[in-house]
């Protein structure tokens, strides 16, 4: 599996719209409305590259109201998350 992180820039009176659409599009993960540099930031999740090269361009860049798109692959997590999840595969609580 391979984690993208997808920046995502939309038209101001579209962002609410755009990031229902981006979060039911399959592979996509999180979808975070934010302030800075972006409007929209997007946690996705795909079998591969190639994946990817299809999520973003043939269909986040397509939501309506989307302006831009950048896309930073990740290639490890660091989070205590992954690391307590991975740890408590097959115990109940």
């Amino acid at each position: 599996m391979v984690t993208a992180i997808v920046l995502i820039d939309v038209e101001a009176d579209r962002i609410p719209e755009a990031a229902r659409a981006i979060a039911d599009l399959a592979g996509v993960d999180q979808v975070y409305s934010c302030a800075g540099d972006v409007d929209l930031v997007a946690i996705i999740t795909v079998a591969d590259h190639e994946g990817i090269a299809e999520l973003v361009p043939a269909h986040i860049s397509k939501v309506p109201g989307v302006l831009r798109t950048v896309t930073h692959i990740a290639f490890r997590s660091y989070s205590s998350r992954d690391s307590d999840d991975a740890f408590s595969i097959g115990m109940e609580s």
